[in-house]
């Protein structure tokens, strides 16, 4: 899994049927120190996360393991939002004292 920042989302009129109904969000990598990443990524949520939000994204095959997405063209999805995250002594986000 990833950690990822929630930047936007992706709306698609014309896509495979197996996606409608589908929410697509534009993730931006972040790294170990919390820092965004210059990568980004479409994932499918199915967990309601938001924009700003960070998130942990499923990648790859595992993407599909998600209920739900067993037979869609997956190859993201946000499994996860996240609510604060401590690496060894520090404190890397939290998500109550983004919104103050």
């Amino acid at each position: 899994m990833q950690i990822a920042k929630v930047r936007g989302t992706v709306v698609s009129t014309q896509k495979d049927p197996s996606l409608r109904g589908v929410k697509l969000l534009m993730l931006q990598l972040v790294d170990e120190n919390g820092n965004l990443l210059s990568e980004y990524e479409v994932a499918a949520d199915s967990v309601g996360a938001g924009v700003d939000e960070w998130v942990l994204v499923s990648r790859g095959s595992a993407a599909r393991q998600v209920l739900g997405n067993e037979q869609r063209p997956l190859d993201a999805a946000v499994v996860a939002i996240i609510d604060t995250i401590h690496v060894e002594d520090r404190f890397i986000y939290s998500k109550k004292d983004q919104y103050r």
